[in-house]
């Protein structure tokens, strides 16, 4: 998951359990065990598609990635790029969210390394960008930058030691869809004070309809709440957590997750189970409330049936403390070239036509997701309620938990929050284990920067 969002995974089988909390350390081990066999299996699968990294011929340049969705935005913004800077993206697809990190990371210590890469942000690329197999894109992102063709607040989530490594490929909000007919219905509108919030939820509550989707269903939404309700509480502490500077076993993040667990205790959410698949489809037909996820989910939201703006819309989720920055949880996937790339000057010549509004325009509307570039008219009408509404607000944009922090790190994390949703009230014991880990995972991060 960079900047960019994971693929939709199919439900894991009852996921709401209460299994013992003795127990969730095998639990761990299960999931880790689980990850290092779909490593195993996707392996062979990188062996076949780096076959392709002894070059594409004239004009073209693959760019690798672990999204099927994405194949046909690519496509769209390649035929773009094709008539702007004369090349052509042909993407391949190693579907496989667990190990696509090692994968890649893997690759570029061989002589077959992808030319392109869908990568993520944040400290995920800095991790790639450090073992010095990744170009240097500072002079396109400025060239872009000059021409308005990006959003200059989004540099950061690019940069290693103030130099660019990627370039953002998508910039999807996180928001809460809900169906505004069925809103109407019960005398509610979009929520614009937190107030207004916990009030849809009583009164959705009330009338027969589950408030809200929460899931551990494909593992990593489990950090969702956590990141959602810290981030309105309190923006500063959540950015300052996530880059190592404050302690999980803070008050303010207890705060978070006891907030959660009131949310919990008045049976506001959906089994863990259900899917954002599912959830979307429960949304549409008036039986949840509200589902928060990425801008990019709105196509699910089409596909079951969803109307924009009449059955379907989306709102960011107002700020617990008034007082607070206004903020908003952005991500963004990184468009990245790689050193070894065998076709090193078309991947050069595509990254420098990425955010050309005609490619980003092509991307964008493909994918039905917002864009790093302010030129691009958004894709929906949804992305534009949001978009506009991020900027009238004039939000701070933080990056998503999940390429917040060192990799391992956020990995362990995401399980140790996925237990707090099966047994919310567990949240003490758990922010302690959390903090044990941080303090261990950002003394070895920040000892491989010094070195």
């Amino acid at each position: 998951m960079s900047g960019r969002h994971p693929p939709i995974p199919d439900p894991p089988a009852d996921t709401r359990t209460t299994t013992p909390r003795a127990q969730r350390p095998a639990r761990r081990t299960l999931l880790r065990a689980s990850a290092a066999g779909a490593f195993a299996t996707a392996t062979g699968g990188l062996a076949a598609a780096c076959g392709s990294a002894a070059g594409q011929g004239p004009g073209k340049v693959a760019v690798h990635g672990d999204n099927a969705n994405w194949e046909a935005p690519f496509d769209a913004a390649g035929k773009a790029m094709r008539s702007v800077a004369g090349v052509r993206l042909v993407p391949e697809v190693i579907p496989s969210l667990e190990s696509f990190e090692q994968i890649v990371k893997s690759s570029l210590r061989t002589n077959k390394t992808p030319d392109l890469l869908k990568y993520w942000s944040g400290y995920r690329l800095r991790d790639l960008a450090r073992t010095g197999g990744l170009e240097d894109l500072t002079r396109e992102w400025e060239d872009a930058e000059s021409r308005g063709w990006v959003e200059p607040t989004l540099r950061e989530a690019f940069t290693h030691e103030g130099r660019v490594y990627g370039l953002p490929m998508n910039l999807a909000y996180w928001v809460f869809f809900y169906n505004p007919e069925v809103f109407a219905e019960h005398r509610l509108t979009a929520p614009r004070t937190w107030d207004d919030f916990l009030t849809a939820c009583t009164r959705l509550k009330d009338n027969g309809i589950t408030p809200l989707h929460g899931t551990t269903a494909g593992r990593w939404p489990a950090f969702i709440w956590f990141q959602e309700v810290l981030s309105r509480q309190d923006p500063r502490f959540y950015d300052d957590l996530m880059n190592g500077r404050e302690r999980y076993t803070d008050p303010r993040a207890e705060r978070a997750l006891r907030t959660i667990a009131g949310f919990f205790d008045k049976d506001w959410f959906t089994s863990m189970d259900v899917d954002h698949n599912n959830a979307a489809a429960a949304a549409v037909h008036g039986k949840v409330g509200m589902v928060p996820c990425g801008s990019w989910l709105g196509s699910v939201f089409t596909a079951a049936g969803g109307k924009p703006g009449k059955s379907v819309d989306a709102f960011i989720l107002p700020m617990a403390d008034p007082s607070a920055r206004p903020s908003v949880i952005f991500e963004s996937s990184a468009f990245a070239a790689t050193v070894k790339g065998a076709d090193k000057k078309e991947a050069r010549k595509a990254a420098g036509s990425w955010l050309h509004p005609e490619v980003a325009t092509a991307f964008a509307h493909a994918l039905q997701d917002g864009s790093p570039n302010p030129l691009v008219k958004p894709a929906s009408v949804i992305i534009e309620g949001v978009a506009r509404q991020a900027r009238d607000d004039n939000l701070w944009l933080l990056n998503r938990f999940w390429e917040q922090g060192p990799p391992e790190l956020v990995e362990s994390t995401v399980d140790d929050l996925a237990g707090m949703l099966i047994d919310p009230h567990s949240y003490r014991d758990g922010l302690r284990t959390m903090q044990e880990r941080a303090d261990e995972a950002w003394k070895v991060w920040r000892e491989a920067e010094k070195s």
